[in-house]
């Protein structure tokens, strides 16, 4: 599937023609409004393309227009990329899910839990158990990410300059290193809590298979599904398909350039830190490729990635006692709601909807990333959605469970 793909009746889809075109209206007024730079959604439904619509600008300031082509950050939505990397590794019995980190990356075996003091002078306990490979999937590992700014380990990770996707000199095995010598916030598997856990899956992933994360992921996932757009940077010959990236100031409430689509941007040459949390750019249709091989059972293009039964493993909740997020909360961040939200091996997955308060379909998976990028899969109904834009942080305004009310708001049949 890519751009070139026609657009079928939204109709003979399931969808009001009418609703649908309240769409993009109203992501317009996001973009009249000086919000956002410009907006681009693709509803798929039943493999196919329901709607296509991009509005405004990926360069607000040249007057440059967004196209479907566009290229975008999509930050944390590397992550259930990622995941299905190691999964597709755990499928060829080459790891397993309950085996210790220790085991693989032997730094791990002497990890220690924060108990109590200043970020400069503390103390720490030995951890209730060890950390499991799928403590790092879904998000209970006791790791967490340098941003969020409410536990001194957070300050820790700073001052150690362990950061997310942000550029440093250092590599993902010397990231890695860096995260098995600080405290973790909790015992694994007591809390949730969003972090540089799948940071280290993409660690496991190169050690597993013996492939830098990069190649693994071109070879075993990008050039099989014609993903020709995804990567961990965006090369010379593709920098005018580049959007640059803007950011909301939390004291102004205006929205202002931070990262450029040429030589002096973040994504525009290869990384040192491959990061398997929130590295990658893409496209709308690269990433719609993804998704649909997700909703197909693993299987695209006449490649099997994996097995139905393991994306049913993926997308089911992973949380102890079938707890929500919100249940286990311990994070200052998320990117979906918490609320009647689940957690499985890479994805968000809702349990309840009437605790969630939105439309929708028990079983949805999905994420987002830094830059306010979203999507979801609703197995059920058979539909993916993907909304692309690039404005941090991606807290900044409800855009995302107001497109999913518009969505489903069309949806007649």
């Amino acid at each position: 599937m890519n751009i070139t793909t026609p657009i079928s009746s939204a109709q003979s889809l399931g969808f009001d023609p009418d609703r649908l075109d309240k769409i993009p209206t109203f992501l317009q007024s996001y973009i009249d409004s000086g919000k956002l730079a410009g907006t681009s959604v693709i509803i798929s439904r039943h493999g196919e393309i329901v709607q296509f619509e991009v509005n405004g600008n990926k360069d607000r300031e040249n007057n440059l227009p967004l196209e479907k082509d566009s290229i975008f950050r999509i930050y944390s939505m590397t992550k259930p990329i990622t995941s299905l990397a190691l999964m597709m590794l755990y499928e060829e019995g080459k790891l397993q899910l309950i085996h210790p980190v220790s085991h693989y990356i032997p730094s791990f075996a002497d990890l220690q839990v924060w108990d109590e003091g200043t970020w400069d002078n503390y103390t720490t306990k030995a951890p209730d158990r060890e950390m499991r490979v799928y403590d790092l999937l879904t998000h209970t590992s006791g790791l967490t990410y340098d941003f969020m700014m409410a536990h001194p380990v957070d300050k820790l990770y700073r001052k150690n300059k362990l950061g997310g996707a942000g550029r440093t000199n250092l590599t993902l095995e010397e990231i890695v290193d860096g995260l098995s010598k600080m405290p973790l916030q909790f015992s694994p598997g007591t809390k949730w809590n969003y972090s540089m856990a799948t940071d280290v899956c993409g660690r496991l992933v190169e050690i597993i298979s013996g492939k830098p994360l990069d190649v693994f992921l071109k070879e075993r996932i990008f050039e099989p599904l014609g993903m020709v757009d995804t990567g961990f940077h965006v090369p010379e010959d593709k920098w005018d398909r580049f959007a640059p990236c803007y950011r909301k100031d939390p004291e102004t409430g205006v929205t202002g350039r931070v990262d450029e689509a040429d030589a002096t941007g973040q994504f525009t040459s290869p990384p040192s830190f491959l990061s398997g949390g929130g590295g990658l750019v893409s496209t709308q249709s690269d990433y719609l490729a993804f998704c649909q091989m997700l909703l197909n059972g693993g299987e695209a293009n006449g490649t099997r990635f994996v097995s139905p039964k393991t994306i049913d493993l993926m997308t089911m909740n992973h949380l102890p006692d079938n707890k929500t997020m919100r249940e286990m909360d311990n994070s200052a961040f998320s990117e979906t709601g918490m609320d009647g939200v689940g957690f499985g091996l890479g994805f968000s997955v809702l349990l309840d909807q009437g605790a969630s308060h939105s439309l929708g379909t028990p079983g949805i998976y999905s994420w987002g990333g830094l830059a306010s990028t979203y999507f979801w899969i609703d197995p059920v109904e058979d539909l993916t959605v993907i909304f692309m834009t690039q404005l941090m942080p991606s807290s900044s305004y409800p855009i995302r469970p107001q497109l999913q009310q518009l969505v489903y708001a069309a949806m007649i049949d």
